[in-house]
This record gives structure tokens, sequence and C-alpha cells, in this order.
């Protein structure tokens, strides 16, 4: 009976774990807005001019398409997922180079 019970549950729980995973993207979210703080942050200390801003707000852009066009089919799969984060560490490499370079705003 226990063993019946525990398969039962056991069942259950693997069921409900892909209705949990599809199109939450709570990580990518959260480090989205953590990078547009940073571009934000840029532009008002004077790191960051107009261009390289935009630059990198056009970037961004491009990754909440991706995001979107990931969850449009209700699921967000490993590979889009490694897509998404391969974006996003690139686009923070990005803002990390333009806001340490030699350029200022004016």
């Amino acid at each position: 009976m226990f063993t019946r019970a525990l398969l039962i549950g056991l069942i259950t729980a693997a069921a409900a774990v892909p209705v949990f995973a599809q199109t939450a993207t709570p990580g990518v979210d959260a480090r989205q807005e953590r990078q547009q703080q940073r571009i934000d942050q840029g532009v008002a200390s004077g790191e960051l001019n107009q261009r390289e801003a935009g630059r990198l707000e056009r970037q961004q852009d491009r990754i909440q398409g991706m995001e979107e066009k990931a969850k449009a089919d209700g699921v967000v799969t490993k590979q889009e997922r490694r897509a998404l984060q391969g974006a996003q560490n690139r686009a923070s490499r990005h803002i990390a180079k333009e806001k340490h370079d030699r350029q200022k705003a004016r």
C-alpha cells in the first residue's frame, strides 16, 4: 500500500513539474532589470555617452524580443534558455566594456 501511494505521488509530482517550468523566466527578467539599471547608472554618472547607451538599449530590446519569441509557443525550452543566457552574458560584457572605456559623456 505504501509503495503504491509513493508511486502515485511521484507520478503526480513529475506531471506537475513541466507545468511550472513552461514560460516562467524570472531569472531572465531580473537580470534584464539589473542590466538596465547598470546602463541607467552609467548614463547618470557620465561613464556612458548617448551613443553607447543607445547601442546597449537596443541590445537589451533584442534580448527582450528573444524572450517574447521563446514564450510565444507556451514553452521555454532548455535551448532557448541557454540562448537567452548567452545573449545576456554578451550584453553584460558589453555594458562593462563600454562603462570602463575612455569615452565619457560630454
